[in-house]
Formats: C-alpha cells, structure tokens, sequence
C-alpha cells in the first residue's frame, strides 16, 4: 500500500485531529469556534476529494464518454458550507452576548462568575 497515494485522507485527517485539539486544550470561545470550522473543513475536502473519479467527466452524456464524476457530493458540500458559515456567524453572535454579560471569553472565568452568581 503506498501511502503518499492517499494524501487526501491524510490531509483531511491531519486538518480534523488539529481542530479537534483546538477545540479540546483552548478555553477561549473564539478558539473553539475555529477549531470547529478547521474541523468541519476536513471533513468538506474528504468529501470533496471522495467525489472525484480519475479520468472522469461531467455527467453529461456526450460520445466517447465513458467514465463519469459523481456531482452529489460536490453539491452536498456546497450546501454545507453555507450552513457552516451561518453555524459560526451564529457562534460568533453568541460569543458577543456572552462577552456583554460575563466580560470575558474564556470557559474557566465564565463558570467561575456564573457559579459566584
């Protein structure tokens, strides 16, 4: 088995063990955010590269066409990024009501003040 010709997974396995750390070891609220979005942007380029057939087409019946790319996933993909971009948009609208009330982002010194209230 070569390794280096599975780069894809191993870019999107790289990328998805770097965001979950992020979201993991950070107590900044910010931080999980972006390890979030890391996250889920390794599993949108794994999809993205599963979808692509070697020497495929469009599916688009032409003559000598004989091997297609399946164009579900790329469309499936799509749909989530804009649902990702409104998840964080939401996120970040979050974090801002949570700085107003408590002063502060991080996870430790919110519990702290909550407990304390």
């Amino acid at each position: 088995m070569n390794i280096g010709a599975h780069y894809n997974y191993w870019v999107a396995i790289f990328l998805m063990m770097t965001g979950f750390y992020i979201v993991i070891t950070h107590g900044n609220l910010i931080k999980k955010l972006i390890g979030l979005n890391l996250f889920s942007t390794s599993v949108f380029i794994l999809y993205i590269s599963l979808g692509k057939v070697k020497g495929g087409s469009a599916p688009i019946a032409a003559p000598g066409i004989e091997v297609y790319s399946n164009p579900l996933p790329h469309v499936l993909i799509l749909t989530a990024i804009v649902v990702g971009v409104a998840t964080i948009a939401v996120g970040l609208a979050l974090v801002l009501l949570i700085y107003d009330r408590y002063g502060t982002i991080e996870e430790d010194e919110i519990r702290l003040k909550d407990d304390s209230l």
